[in-house]
């Protein structure tokens, strides 16, 4: 039983010099932040119009979101045709992530 290749449909695009200026534009015009959760940090850059279907919006600063990585994913599975995931699931990864963050303002104790 082997793997399927995948090949993304903008595998091109991604690579090209054009992509990460763009890339930059997009997320300095959302502020560094996912535009779904206000998230800050791991961010990707998402085509709003795929590029499958789209493909002469794939350098077009208007097609552009910045996304955090569970809102990309999220979006992503919907758009592949794949159910939304169970809202108790949701729920638990939510407090996985929330237990995974480091403590701040906290005393140590020695």
């Amino acid at each position: 039983m082997g793997l399927r290749k995948y090949t993304r449909a903008g595998a091109a695009i991604y690579r090209s010099p054009q992509w990460k200026a763009v890339r930059l534009l997009a997320k300095r015009r959302d502020g560094f932040k996912c535009v779904s959760c206000r998230a800050v940090g791991d961010l990707e850059v998402d085509h709003i119009q795929p590029i499958r279907s789209h493909p002469d919006l794939a350098y077009d600063l208007t097609n552009l979101q910045t996304l955090c990585v569970p809102c990309h994913s999220r979006k992503t599975r919907i758009e592949v045709g794949l159910d939304v995931i169970d809202p108790k699931r949701q729920a638990w990864r939510d407090l996985v992530r929330e237990l995974a963050k480091p403590l701040k303002d906290t005393p140590h104790h020695a």
